[in-house]
């Protein structure tokens, strides 16, 4: 679960990291009286969405060429600069060409910049550490710096036993090229940030960038957090900052389900069973030469009902033009997987071609029960037949 900046910094606030001071907007009247609360004279405007590089995006419908991120110097600019954000569509590299609608803004208060540096820290599934990584080249896309100039980027790894502590901070100062007071400063701001990370199950904190004040202060200038959402039932004051608004609407409408479901590019809707099988059932898709709409996971104790969602799930996607459903039914029975189906495709008036396969427990009564529905369902032999007749369903109907 990802949650806005302003957000994330007051979280990590509580650990002892340091930020600017700044507060929420909803509107321009709203943006104009927080900066009057902050000292001034310099205010930065941000733009408040799911998504990074909002300094480079641009607005749509909007000629100025102006960003997500503006810093201006007096409170009419701030309320000038608010109202052009506000209620507008944002759109980074992050968003992709649809954007994002911006629904707040962050008043922050400006800042003495000496140095712009990068910071980040995830769960490296390989070493099942959490793993700093650390480099000089702030204020850019990390995944340039990594391409052009891996050399620049310094990875810490955390041993969960012994902990965070000042030599790794000292370790990630040195790379940093920090010195003096700078080294302690960034030690108290580390100790804080991991403790953070552990205490609220932090999967991934990015903050970019993380700056040297002219007074040699280390102050986190941006906050992108995600959470682990498998933990998050431990933190119901993170749930609280939940924003549906910034999450895709089918994502959202399938979480509610118990169905793991992300929204891709193409025609072919798929509903399988296993994380692996959905990954293989993409890959079978492309190499027909067609392209998945969906990854779509149903999981192995599913249900009638949660099929049907599912299924009324996938064709809520206008961009679906057929459908490939692939079931091996080791704890789910295939009979459940069909009647699913069945009650779905006669609820919302099926009219994009549909191929199942199946295999596995009761898979005999399940192709009975298909074939005896009186629906235009095909059925496939095995995987590579079932993906080779939806893609030509799917292109012979075009």
């Amino acid at each position: 679960m990802n949650i806005h900046e302003y957000q994330g910094k007051e979280l990590l606030r509580g650990y002892g990291v340091q930020t600017l001071k700044g507060q929420v907007a909803y509107t321009p009247d709203e943006a104009e009286k927080a900066a009057a609360a902050l000292p001034g004279p310099v205010y930065v405007v941000k733009s408040q969405i799911h998504a990074g590089g909002r300094g480079k995006g641009k607005f749509k419908d909007d000629s100025s060429g102006k960003g997500g991120v503006r810093v201006v110097k007096s409170l009419a600019e701030v309320k000038e600069a608010a109202a052009a954000m506000l209620g507008k569509t944002l759109v980074t590299i992050q968003t992709g060409p649809e954007g994002k609608q911006v629904g707040r803004v962050y008043i922050e208060d400006g800042c003495d910049i000496k140095r712009e540096l990068y910071l980040g820290a995830l769960l490296d599934r390989a070493t099942s550490r959490i793993t700093f990584m650390a480099s000089t080249e702030g204020g850019m896309d990390i995944e340039e710096v990594a391409h052009d100039s891996p050399e620049k980027i310094i990875k810490v790894a955390i041993d969960p036993a012994a902990g965070f502590s000042g030599f790794h901070a000292r370790k990630l100062a040195y790379a940093l090229q920090l010195e003096g007071d700078q080294i302690k400063h960034f030690t108290k701001f580390m100790t804080g940030l991991y403790k953070a990370i552990t205490e609220l199950d932090i999967a991934s904190v990015e903050i970019n960038p993380l700056v040297v004040t002219g007074a040699g202060e280390i102050i986190a200038l941006d906050a992108k957090v995600s959470f682990d959402e498998n933990a998050l039932y431990r933190h119901p004051q993170v749930m609280e900052l939940r924003d549906e608004t910034e999450e895709d609407p089918q994502e959202l409408e399938a979480s509610r389900h118990s169905l793991n479901y992300v929204r891709l590019d193409g025609n072919i809707g798929c509903m399988v069973n296993g994380a692996g099988l959905a990954m293989a059932t993409m890959d079978i898709i492309k190499l027909y030469g067609g392209e998945p709409a969906n990854f779509l996971d149903v999981g192995g104790g599913a249900t009638k009902e949660r099929v049907t969602e599912a299924f009324k799930l996938i064709l809520s996607d206008k961009n679906v033009e057929g459908i490939f459903v692939n079931i091996f039914g080791g704890i789910m029975r295939c009979d459940v997987i069909a009647d699913g189906v069945i009650s779905a495709a006669r609820e919302v008036a099926l009219n994009v071609p549909l191929v199942v396969r199946l295999e596995g427990t009761n898979v005999e009564l399940g192709k009975k029960m298909l074939n005896e529905s009186g629906l235009p369902i095909v059925t496939g032999d095995n995987l590579a037949d079932g993906a080779e007749k939806i893609v030509k369903a799917v292109k012979e109907a075009a």
